[in-house]
C-alpha cells in the first residue's frame, strides 16, 4: 500500500498549470516538523517535500495561504527524472486550533 498522511505547512506554491490530460495541477512544497519517539529515544523529525495536487484538490491548495498548516493525504511517486520523490496530494484537511 502506498499511502501518506502528513501534517505540514505550505511553504511554497507554483503557478497553476494543466496536465497533458487537461486537468488542473499545482506544484508546491510542504514542510513538516515534529518530536517523535524512536527506539525509546526522543527524535526531532524535520523535512521538506515536493508535492503536487491535481484536479479538484489543486483548487483547495490554490486557496490556501502560504504558511497554512493542514493534514495532507495522498501517495508517493518518483520524479520524472528519477531523482527524488513527489507527494501526490489527494486530500487536504484544515487543522483547527483552539483559541
Amino acid at each position: 500500500m502506498n499511502r501518506l498522511v502528513l501534517q505540514a505547512t505550505l511553504v511554497e506554491r507554483g503557478a497553476p498549470r494543466y496536465t497533458p490530460a487537461g486537468l488542473p495541477a499545482l506544484d508546491c512544497s510542504l514542510k513538516h516538523e515534529s518530536q517523535l519517539t524512536e527506539a525509546g529515544h526522543a527524535r526531532r523529525a524535520s523535512l521538506e517535500i515536493k508535492a503536487v495536487a491535481i484536479g479538484e484538490t489543486s483548487s483547495v491548495l490554490q486557496s490556501m495561504a502560504l504558511g497554512s498548516e493542514a493534514s495532507f493525504a495522498g501517495f508517493l511517486t518518483a520524479q520524472r527524472n528519477g531523482r527524488g520523490i513527489v507527494f501526490h496530494v489527494t486530500d487536504i484537511a484544515s487543522l483547527s486550533h483552539p483559541d
